[in-house]
């Protein structure tokens, strides 16, 4: 098996594994939650193949994959773990809010603590911006709890490039947490160059295009009931046939190159540099196995771009997520002068 070695994550001490566990498919989002004893096996596989860096959220499940993390991280493992999880997405029935008000902040960072049954969190990040609320309020309380010793490095997830800017300037930020795949790569216009300007780390989510890379076109089929892939533009029939040629053509090269075509896009983000960490979800051991194989992979500066040609941005039909989902482009925040606190 592949040796899985160490990264440094941004640049205010954080170390990690080159490659995380994204655990929210255990739990939730990806069809019916998956069997616990399954789960925890799996999560202590990671760990002991030397993949300790784990993400999680409080709203997946909600609440259930943090409690499975808790469990899992019991009777000295949790020392051996990097643990990063989420606040600020409020789900109540079919409403969902997003929230990084102070006393949120506060009380959302409390109830992971418990759920996870720990005494602090190694990373936590924004999930998602929220819009009504500056973000050098968020980061303001964010901070205490930092210097309260509730959590130890602070992150965010799907922000602009202004807002990462205004973040850091009140806190150092340590990772900003991204979607970024073969073809997921609105990114590196603005937000990847800034992060790195700044010296922040970056954590690819959904490095295998949620599935798509795993399995091309034929994933759809296996889509459970529950599963939110189902309603995803580049899922729907008329952007998957156009899409299926991207995976057609990664398969043939990982045929050239004697690996998965999981395996060769992953590689592809290990390529960008040693300071991103994918972090590829799976509830399958033999799965996970494939996916640390990817670290052994090597390709050439040509193959990178013969790669990227497959799916340049316009080759790729469907947005990301539907427009009821917030990312990046729509995390602007207002002026720090505009906040009277409550």
């Amino acid at each position: 098996m592949a040796k899985v070695g160490r990264i440094k994550l941004g640049s205010q001490g954080l170390e990690v594994s080159a490659q995380g566990l994204g655990c929210m498919g255990m739990s939730a989002f990806y069809g019916p939650p998956k069997p616990e004893p399954d789960m925890i096996a799996l999560i202590h596989h990671a760990i002991d193949s030397g993949v300790t860096f784990l993400d999680t959220s409080d709203v997946y499940g909600p609440h259930t994959n943090e409690i499975l993390l808790g469990k899992a991280l019991k009777d000295g493992v949790r020392d051996k773990v990097e643990l990063a999880t989420k606040f600020g997405i409020v789900v109540s029935g079919e409403k969902r809010e997003i929230r990084g008000d102070p006393e949120y902040v506060r009380a959302a960072c409390e109830g992971s603590l418990k759920r996870l049954g720990v005494d602090f969190i190694d990373l936590y990040y924004q999930h998602r911006v929220d819009t009504r609320v500056p973000i050098e309020v968020t980061i303001g309380e964010l901070k205490k709890l930092v210097e309260e010793g509730k959590i130890k490095y602070i992150g965010l997830s799907e922000a602009s490039a202004s807002t990462i800017r205004r973040a850091h300037a009140v806190h150092p930020i340590t990772a900003v947490q991204l979607e970024w795949s073969l073809w997921a790569r609105d990114v590196e216009e603005e937000i990847i160059p800034t992060c790195r300007e700044l010296g922040i780390g970056i954590v690819a989510y959904s490095p295998l295009g949620r599935g798509f890379f795993s399995s091309g076109p034929k994933l759809v089929q296996s889509f459970a009931e529950g599963d939110f892939r189902k309603y995803l533009p580049r899922f729907q029939p008329e952007n998957l046939e156009h899409n299926k040629t991207i995976f057609d053509k990664v398969n043939e090269m990982a045929a050239r190159k004697g690996c998965t075509t999981s395996q060769l896009a992953l590689a592809w983000v290990h390529h960008q540099g040693n300071d991103v960490c994918p972090i590829p979800g799976t509830t399958k051991i033999g799965n996970f196995n494939q996916n640390i194989e990817a670290l052994s992979i090597k390709l050439t500066p040509e193959e990178m771009a013969e790669l990227e040609s497959y799916a340049a941005a316009d080759a790729v039909k469907g947005d990301r997520y539907d427009a009821a989902i917030a990312t990046w482009k729509d995390s602007e925040t207002p002026p720090l002068s505009s906040w009277k606190a409550v």
